[in-house]
């Protein structure tokens, strides 16, 4: 059995547009898609009612009226729909295992212009182990590509970069095997961020000492480029831009994000009693990045 682009709908805008994305991910990845409408069954049949659905349809409405939608936008795609009874997080994250990607929407852009990520969004994003994707509210095929020679935005030009977010002292094949492969399904360029920080006993010398900060960064850029240089021959066809920064990576990333298609970013998986963590730049960058990001998890 092929694994799906699995996305979770709630009729919210932010879930329609992820709806929209993940369709448009599953014709690339040419798999099939899979609408999932979650909730505890008392919060679905009369509530969802008043709330603009017909009575006589109850529970599921939402993703049918979804799929039928989704058909004749992406014809070719093939869709399908179900509603499942539980705690949203729980449920998704259950999902995910059997997906190839989960596709979640986020709440809107906050004050900084990115993410709300919700709860539910952020326990998924900890909990699962396969690849999660967070759409924010808005996200339109347009946004993701370039704008055509007349200077409007536009689906039919080239996608806008991939952008990595890229731990030289951790670098998963996982994490950069699903950035080279989506820049590879757009027919477009990687860009790999890196940021860096000296260390703590550089650091009160380093603003005055300019030769040691030149050093430090070609040896940030060098580690940077030999790491790559296998996934290059891998991947030939896809053009790698780099860039080894110092400063936050989170900030980096934040900032590549707006001229990007995809930003990908990773989760270390930690089993341990105080449970499952994000991280800092993964859990910054989802908040404040303005294109939809894809969280990998890895060892």
């Amino acid at each position: 059995m092929p694994r799906t682009v699995t996305v979770g709908l709630d009729g919210s805008p932010e879930s329609r547009a992820a709806a929209e994305w993940a369709a448009r991910e599953a014709r690339l990845r040419g798999l099939p898609l899979k609408l999932v409408d979650v909730g505890e069954p008392q919060q679905h049949g009369s509530e969802r009612s008043e709330t603009g659905a017909p009575p006589a349809e109850g529970w599921g409405w939402i993703c049918r009226e979804s799929a039928e939608g989704l058909r004749l936008r992406h014809p070719g795609v093939e869709i399908t729909a179900e509603r499942v009874s539980g705690r949203p997080g729980e449920v998704l994250a259950h999902l995910a295992e059997d997906a190839a990607l989960l596709v979640l929407g986020s709440r809107g852009v906050s004050g900084v212009g990115g993410f709300l990520v919700g709860s539910v969004g952020l326990a998924v994003v900890a909990h699962t182990e396969r690849p999660v994707v967070l759409v924010r509210a808005g996200e339109q095929a347009a946004d993701e590509h370039l704008m055509d020679p007349t200077g409007i935005p536009s689906a039919a030009a080239p996608y806008r970069p991939v952008v990595l977010g890229l731990d030289t002292d951790d670098p998963d094949p996982s994490l950069v095997g699903f950035a080279f492969e989506a820049a590879g399904r757009r027919a477009t360029s990687l860009r790999v961020v890196h940021g860096w920080n000296p260390p703590p006993y550089y650091a009160y010398g380093l603003s005055s000492d300019l030769g040691l900060h030149t050093e430090l960064s070609r040896q940030q850029a060098t580690t940077l480029t030999d790491l790559l240089r296998p996934w290059r021959q891998k991947f030939p066809a896809v053009e790698v831009v780099e860039e080894s920064r110092y400063g936050t990576a989170a900030i980096h990333l934040v900032d590549a994000s707006r001229e990007a298609s995809l930003v990908v970013v990773g989760r270390r998986i930690r089993r341990s009693p105080l449970g499952a963590r994000i991280g800092p730049i993964t859990h910054a960058v989802l908040h404040h990045s303005t294109a939809p990001v894809a969280v990998v998890a890895h060892g």
